[in-house]
C-alpha cells in the first residue's frame, strides 16, 4: 500500500480500491511525530485488515508509541471498522478511519454514513449469542488504559465512533506532555 503515491485508494494493478492515507496535518516539533491522518476504505471485509496493517505501519513510523498501545489501538480500529463493514454497508459503501497523535493521545476514529448509534451490549454469560460484543470490547480496552471513547453524529447524518489512549513515556524517547483531554474529531 502506498498511502501518498497512490491518492486515488485504487491498489496498483488490481484495479480494486485499498486505504489511502492523506496527511491532514504533521508537526515535527517532539520526538513523537505528531499529526493526524485520514484513510479511506470500501466497506468490505477486505478493507478490515488492509486499514489495520496501514495504521499500524503509519503509528510505528511515528516513533515512541508503546507496543501494547499500539496493539489495543489495532484492536480497537478492527472491532470499529468490522461492525462499519458489517452493518453501516448498505447506506455507507465507503468508510472513514482518521489516526491522530495529539498531545500524548493516540486517537482513532471510524466514519461511516449510516445515521444509527450503536451502544454496547451488556456482559451477559447467560445469552446464547455469541457476537455482538465488539463495542463492549473497545469501552474495556479504552477505560483500562484510561482512555475514552464516544459515539458522535457527523453533519451529513452519520457517525464517528472513536477511542482515544494516552501514549505514555518510552524509554529513548519522550512524547509530549499527555493533556487532560483527547484530541477532538
Amino acid at each position: 500500500m502506498r498511502e501518498m503515491e497512490n491518492r486515488r485508494g485504487r491498489a496498483p494493478g488490481a484495479g480494486g480500491v485499498s486505504p489511502v492515507a492523506l496527511p491532514v496535518q504533521e508537526r515535527t516539533a517532539s520526538p513523537v511525530r505528531e499529526g493526524s491522518w485520514r484513510f479511506t476504505a470500501p466497506a468490505l471485509d477486505s478493507s478490515v485488515p488492509q486499514l489495520r496493517y496501514a495504521v499500524r505501519d503509519l503509528v510505528r513510523r511515528q516513533g515512541a508509541v508503546p507496543e501494547d498501545v499500539l496493539q489495543n489501538l489495532l484492536l480497537i480500529l478492527s472491532e470499529l471498522a468490522t461492525n462499519a463493514v458489517r452493518h453501516a454497508a448498505l447506506l455507507s459503501p465507503e468508510i472513514g478511519v482518521e489516526v491522530a497523535l495529539q498531545n500524548g493521545w493516540l486517537r482513532i476514529a471510524v466514519e461511516d454514513s449510516h445515521p444509527y448509534r450503536p451502544k454496547a451490549l451488556d456482559l451477559d454469560p447467560d445469552q446464547e449469542h455469541v457476537g455482538g460484543r465488539g463495542l463492549l470490547l473497545v469501552k474495556v480496552i479504552t477505560s483500562e488504559s484510561g482512555g475514552v471513547c464516544d459515539v458522535e453524529q457527523t453533519g451529513t447524518g452519520g457517525k464517528v465512533i472513536w477511542a482515544a489512549l494516552p501514549v505514555p513515556v518510552v524509554h529513548g524517547g519522550l512524547p509530549p506532555a499527555v493533556t487532560s483531554r483527547p484530541p477532538l474529531p
